[in-house]
């Protein structure tokens, strides 16, 4: 038994509501059930999974721990997820790996976090 896919990503913020707007409007994934940790924070879904935790950083328990390059998610709709990019005014870079057939797309969350957009055979 091994590693067999990503289960979330934690991402400490200073503007929680921003964060979760853009986690929700711009990427699409959907704010869901949390529990209770006694700190403020949000679990967005991919379908029934919660894959991006997110913390208010204040109340990070015991601090950050150091930067975060970036996350890749997997996706189809190039071209409607790069209106929706488009239409809320972030700047974000396009990419083509052509030896793999991959259209990418590089995009800042609230926090300075890069997240990749993954297309293949799109």
């Amino acid at each position: 038994m091994g590693i067999e896919l990503l289960d979330h990503v934690n991402i400490n913020t200073r503007n929680l509501d921003a964060c979760i707007r853009f986690y929700g409007e711009v990427l699409g994934f959907e704010n869901g059930p949390r529990p209770d940790f006694g700190f403020p924070g949000a679990w967005m879904y991919c379908g029934s999974q919660p894959v991006i935790h997110i913390m208010a950083m204040d109340s990070a328990p015991g601090g950050t721990t150091g930067p975060l390059d970036h996350v890749a998610f997997r996706c189809t709709g190039f071209e409607a997820i790069r209106d929706r990019l488009t239409e809320s005014g972030l700047k974000f870079e396009q990419n083509v790996v052509p030896d793999f057939k991959i259209k990418q797309l590089f995009v800042r969350d609230p926090d300075g976090v890069k997240i990749e957009l993954n297309f293949i055979g799109e």
